[in-house]
């Protein structure tokens, strides 16, 4: 079977990705899929672009590449500000790496693994058809009371309640790390908080890491 490498959010963070892949002990045929926030607030987001679609990488969009998206194609709210990590991806990246972007999934299905990749998150027990864009870019927890919420504190992590049957692998959230529930794997390390990206390689079943070269971004909250 064809070795799978998914990889944590990258954030901008080209070395690393590199040296992750040397880590996998990458070849070619191996299929590498990234799990969203190619771009922002680390120091090369054009290069993990060109990366990724110059050596024929899958992807699913996270919420840092809609946001970029969204701005350039003028479609933010009027009076929206531009932050400083936003404005440096519009600044670099060419068309070609623009219509990469625009052409990730919000989630993509690997039947033979019995797996499916989203950015941020699925809400338990509503089926797929009916789970919300915005919340697949940007859940994180289940409150008390079983509404999904985008913030870390207001609940448990969805994956946790995730009961399958498919695996679903993810980012987003680097506050909780590495996650590893039954039937979601989460895979932010916060690799451009001065942490470690991280790959989970299958059908090996077996989780792979870097460190990061310095700290790019301040993470709020604890590591």
């Amino acid at each position: 079977m064809t070795r799978t490498l998914f990889i944590g959010d990258v954030h901008g963070c080209v070395e690393e990705l590199d040296e992750l892949l040397n880590e996998c002990r990458y070849r070619p045929g191996d299929r590498v899929v990234l799990v969203g926030d190619l771009v922002a607030k680390g120091p090369d987001s054009a290069g993990v672009v060109r990366r990724a679609r110059e050596g024929g990488m899958l992807a699913v969009r996270g919420n840092h590449d809609e946001h970029v998206l969204r701005w350039h194609a003028g479609k933010m709210p009027e009076g929206k500000k531009l932050k400083r990590e936003h404005k440096q991806v519009l600044d670099t990246l060419e068309d070609e790496d623009w219509a990469y972007l625009e052409s990730l999934p919000l989630h993509r299905h690997f039947p033979e693994l019995n797996v499916r990749v989203v950015h941020a998150g699925l809400v338990p027990g509503v089926p797929m058809e009916e789970q919300k864009p915005e919340l697949m870019l940007n859940l994180r927890s289940i409150t008390p009371d079983g509404a999904p919420s985008k913030k870390m504190e207001a609940g448990v992590p969805w994956g946790s309640l995730w009961t399958g049957p498919e695996l679903v692998i993810f980012g987003h959230d680097a506050l909780r790390d590495v996650q590893r529930h039954p039937y979601a794997i989460g895979l932010d390390s916060g690799c451009v908080y001065g942490r470690r990206l991280t790959a989970y390689v299958l059908p090996e079943a077996r989780f792979y890491s870097v460190k990061a070269r310095r700290v790019y971004m301040d993470l709020d909250g604890p590591p």
